[in-house]
């Protein structure tokens, strides 16, 4: 068995490995979603490793590297073990490798997402002294379930909907009740612009609201409307134009913060309900 980094890891060999963790789940991912969930969450092929067995990856942790509420972060893009090497401790063998690699790179802070329903991860979590910083819901729900309770409101006044560019999402930031997660954040938009399209909305010229989706996997990333101009169906304008352009039949919103009182009333007023819940949790380095 050996221990080493990615930098040197073909992309075949990378998915490969993935696909192997991950063919006992539920939910599978092809080769470009995984190439462009890579991509969205900062994958640092050197400062992210795996435990080889002749050749092949049996456990990996992938890290995304950047900033995070102005820190420098690592943060945990996936961790798995293929099935039959399970048991034998490797996910936390290759955390522990890779601290002293992330220390050394200038990483003050390890980053995770983890479902509240897995209590044996949190456990081995806080026993590694991580501690829980935020609590997030994730929905999802039908496209033509939506479009149901859509078709009883009313529509926007004078508002305008069209494509705008990742410098305009980022000055309407300010429109958020809550600091997204790390693969929702501006960054993330920003590295995977190419996949995602970003809406905004007007009126008399002045931005009111927008939203970032992905229409190939049913990610709805941001929606967000100004203070000033919520409770006027522009929210529910930015969805219906998403919706409509979206391949998939469903959406889901990942990690809404708990305690965000607005989206999560919207999601619902939608017909949009939490399928799990999550636990954001950091680790000091």
């Amino acid at each position: 068995m050996e221990f080493k980094n990615l930098e040197s890891c073909d992309f075949e060999t990378l998915f490969r490995g993935f696909e192997r963790a991950f063919e006992d789940y539920e939910i599978h991912f092809d080769k470009p979603e995984v190439q462009s969930m890579l991509c969205r969450r900062g994958y640092n092929p050197q400062l992210s490793f795996a435990a080889f067995d002749n050749g092949e990856i049996v456990a990996f942790t992938l890290n995304g590297t950047g900033l995070f509420n102005g820190v420098f972060t690592a943060y945990d893009t996936g961790t798995g073990t293929v099935r039959e090497y399970r048991g034998q401790g490797l996910a936390g063998r290759i955390f522990t490798h890779s601290i002293p690699f992330l220390r050394q790179a200038g990483v003050r802070q390890y980053l995770l997402e983890v479902l509240q329903s897995n209590q044996k991860a949190i456990s081995v979590y806080r026993k590694m002294n991580f501690e829980v910083a935020r609590e997030f819901d994730c929905y999802r729900q039908s496209i033509e379930n939506i479009n149901k309770q859509l078709s009883v409101r009313t529509s926007m006044a004078d508002c305008e909907v069209c494509e705008v560019n990742v410098d305009s999402i980022r000055r309407m930031q300010v429109y958020c009740d809550f600091y997204p997660s790390w693969q929702n954040n501006v960054e993330s938009i920003e590295r995977g612009k190419d996949n995602l399209t970003c809406l905004g909305a007007f009126i008399d010229g002045e931005p009111a609201g927008y939203c970032v989706f992905d229409k190939i996997s049913g990610d709805l990333t941001q929606i967000a409307v100004k203070n000033e101009y919520r409770r006027k169906g522009i929210a529910s304008g930015l969805l219906r134009d998403a919706l409509g352009r979206m391949h998939t039949d469903f959406i889901k919103v990942l990690n809404v913060s708990s305690d965000n009182l607005t989206l999560s009333a919207f999601l619902t007023a939608m017909g949009v309900s939490p399928a799990s819940k999550q636990f954001e949790m950091i680790l000091p380095l």
